[in-house]
């Protein structure tokens, strides 16, 4: 009902019926809703649904709107970009609805997906006769029960829990083939992996010796000191 008076107040002003006293007001007072001067309120979007704002709590006035459109043409006022920012925030708000929204989606499909490969999983013909046989048994605690044989309905359901054991387990049974079945075929580690290659011994102590040498010399004839060594004999270095 407040949408419906707001939107008659805007089209025919607040004293439509002559029982409210008119109020002079100006399209800039602080209780006049400027978004709708620009030409949309948020709070007439989304009506009745999960977004609904519900009734806007300022004034919709046409003829203040009309007020505020000349004012804007000789330049005094423009209220366009309160509006963008509006519509921006219920842009984001609107994107973060719908991603939460799918996410619950993919949930729910993940989880339907999931029941669904166990119901395929255990699937059997032994299963579909345990299931036939509980869907009878009930059928028959039925009708006991409206006989008013109680004992006879009591060892029936007793049969029923036997029957739907006995199916629980065949059911287990056969996820617990499905997934060592599904293991088996995932690859498997090597039994016997190559051996690493041997760690370098380190040097003796004739070898060191002669590291030792060639880096004396080389200090002393200024020469830049070689990474790699030929541990067979020391250079033959001029001496001038």
């Amino acid at each position: 009902m407040d949408s419906v008076r707001k939107q008659l107040d805007a089209l025919m002003g607040a004293n439509r019926n002559g029982d409210v006293r008119e109020v002079n007001r100006k399209y800039y007072d602080r209780d006049v809703c400027r978004l709708y001067l620009v030409g949309l309120c948020p709070h007439d979007l989304f009506q009745l649904t999960k977004m609904d704002l519900g009734a806007c709590s300022k004034v919709h006035s046409l003829q203040l709107r009309k007020e505020y459109e000349e004012s804007k043409a000789k330049g005094k006022d423009n209220y366009d970009r309160e509006l963008e920012d509006v519509i921006e925030k219920l842009i984001i708000e609107c994107d973060r609805k719908i991603t939460r929204a799918l996410k619950r989606l993919e949930e729910d499909d993940a989880k339907a997906a999931i029941a669904i490969a166990v119901s395929e999983v255990t699937k059997s013909p032994e299963v579909d006769e345990y299931s036939k046989q509980i869907k009878e048994k009930l059928k028959e605690a039925d009708l006991l029960e409206l006989e008013g044989k109680s004992d006879n309905k009591i060892r029936v359901m007793e049969q029923v829990e036997e029957l739907r054991g006995k199916r629980a387990d065949k059911q287990a049974t056969l996820l617990l083939e499905a997934f060592n079945k599904d293991r088996a075929m995932m690859p498997q580690p090597l039994q016997n992996p190559p051996p690493l290659a041997p760690l370098p011994l380190p040097p003796d102590a004739r070898t060191q010796e002669m590291i030792i040498e060639k880096l004396k010399m080389a200090e002393e004839l200024g020469m830049p000191i070689l990474l790699f060594v030929n541990f067979e004999r020391p250079p033959d270095v001029a001496i001038s």
